[in-house]
C-alpha cells in the first residue's frame, strides 16, 4: 500500500536526503568540497549587488499591485493587445503560481487567445531580477538579448495564434472541465494598485514577505547552480561538449533547444550553467536557445498547461514555444557574429 506523503513532508525529505548527500561528499571528497564552496561564495560576492536591486524591484512591482492591471490591459484591438501582452509579460515579474491562475481566468472572461499566449510565453523568461542577474553573470549583450528574445517570443506566439484565430482550438481554448478559475492568485501580490507602498502597512508585509521568499528562492537556486558550474568546468572536458553545441557545430542550436525544452531549467539556475557550457565552448545562439526555451516550456509546465488547456491548444503552445526559441538562437547567434 502506498501512502501519499503532504507536500510539506515530502519537501522536508528531499531537503534531508539533499544534506545528507552533500555532508557524505564533503566526508569523501574535502578538497572539492572546499574548492567548490569557495567558487561559490566568490560568485555570490560577484554578483550580490546588481541581484538585490533586482530582488527589490521584483517585491516592489508584487507589492504594488502592477501585474492586476495585467486583465484590462489585454482587450483591445489583436495587433496593440499581442504588443501589450509581450511587453508586459517581458517586464513584469510574475511568480510560477501566478501565471496559469491569471491566464486561465482572463481565458474564462473571455480575453483571446492571442494576447494571453504572448503574455504566457515571453512572462517565465526574464523580469527585472532576471535581467540583472544575467546581466551580472553573462554580460549586457546576452542581458538584453533575452529581454528582446523575450519580447519577440511573445510577438511570434501572439501573431500566430491570432492567424489561427479561426480554429477550434485558438476559439475555445479551455478544457471543459477542471479550469481554474479562482482569480489572480491574491496570496501573490495585494489587489488594487498602489506605487507608493510604504503608506500602506499590508502592500509593506507582502513587500517584505515577497523580498524574504523571492531571496530565499534565488540563494538556494543559485547555491546549488554555481556548485554544478564549477564541478561542470572541473570534470566535463572541454573537447567533448564542444564537439556537440561548439560554434562549430551545425546543430548546437537545435540539440540546445531539444536538451532545453523538456528540462526544468529555473531562468536564476540556468544562468550559471549557461555561463559554464559557454566556458566549455558552447556557441552563444544555443546559449540564448536554451535559456529561452528552458523558461519558456518545459516537461512540467506543460503538464500544467495540458490540465486547462484542450490537447491541440496544448500542442500549439508547445510548438510555438520550440518554434520560437530555434528562431531565437539562430538569429542571435547571427547577430553574435556580426557585431563580435
Amino acid at each position: 500500500m502506498i501512502v501519499a506523503l503532504p507536500r510539506i513532508q515530502r519537501r522536508q525529505i528531499i531537503w534531508a536526503a539533499a544534506a545528507a548527500l552533500a555532508v557524505a561528499v564533503a566526508l569523501t571528497w574535502p578538497q572539492r568540497a572546499y574548492e567548490t564552496l569557495h567558487f561559490v561564495l566568490q560568485s555570490f560576492m560577484d554578483v550580490a549587488l546588481m541581484i538585490a536591486i533586482g530582488l527589490i524591484i521584483s517585491a516592489w512591482v508584487a507589492a504594488s499591485g502592477a501585474a492586476t492591471l495585467t486583465a484590462r490591459w489585454f482587450k483591445g484591438r489583436p495587433v496593440a493587445t499581442i504588443l501589450m501582452g509581450s511587453g508586459i509579460g517581458t517586464v513584469i515579474p510574475v511568480c510560477g503560481v501566478t501565471v496559469l491562475p491569471l491566464t486561465t481566468g482572463l481565458l474564462a472572461s473571455g480575453v483571446p487567445l492571442a494576447p494571453i499566449m504572448a503574455f504566457w510565453l515571453s512572462s517565465p523568461i526574464t523580469g527585472p531580477t532576471m535581467l540583472v542577474a544575467t546581466w551580472a553573470l553573462l554580460g549586457p549583450g546576452f542581458a538584453f538579448g533575452k529581454l528582446l528574445a523575450a519580447f519577440a517570443l511573445g510577438v511570434f506566439s501572439g501573431a500566430v495564434t491570432a492567424l489561427l484565430a479561426r480554429t477550434q482550438m485558438v476559439q475555445n481554448p479551455l478544457r471543459a472541465r477542471g479550469i481554474m478559475t479562482n482569480g489572480l492568485c491574491g496570496t501573490c501580490m495585494p489587489m488594487g494598485l498602489s506605487f507608493r507602498i510604504w503608506r500602506d502597512p499590508a502592500r509593506m508585509r507582502a513587500f517584505g514577505a515577497n523580498l524574504v521568499s523571492t531571496t530565499r528562492t534565488v540563494v538556494i537556486c543559485l547555491a546549488f547552480a554555481f556548485s554544478a558550474e564549477f564541478l561542470l568546468r572541473d570534470l566535463l572536458p572541454s573537447h567533448v561538449l564542444a564537439t556537440y553545441i561548439g560554434a562549430d557545430s551545425p546543430y548546437a542550436i537545435t540539440l540546445a533547444v531539444l536538451v532545453g525544452a523538456p528540462m526544468y531549467l529555473d531562468g536564476l539556475a540556468a544562468l550559471p550553467l549557461v555561463r559554464g557550457l559557454l566556458y566549455l565552448g558552447m556557441s552563444p545562439g544555443a546559449a540564448m536557445a536554451l535559456l529561452v526555451s528552458g523558461g519558456a516550456v518545459s516537461i512540467w509546465g506543460v503538464m500544467a498547461v495540458a490540465l486547462v488547456l484542450r490537447p491541440a491548444t496544448s500542442a500549439l503552445f508547445v510548438a510555438l514555444a520550440v518554434s520560437g526559441s530555434l528562431v531565437i538562437g539562430y538569429v542571435f547567434q547571427a547577430l553574435w557574429t556580426l557585431f563580435s
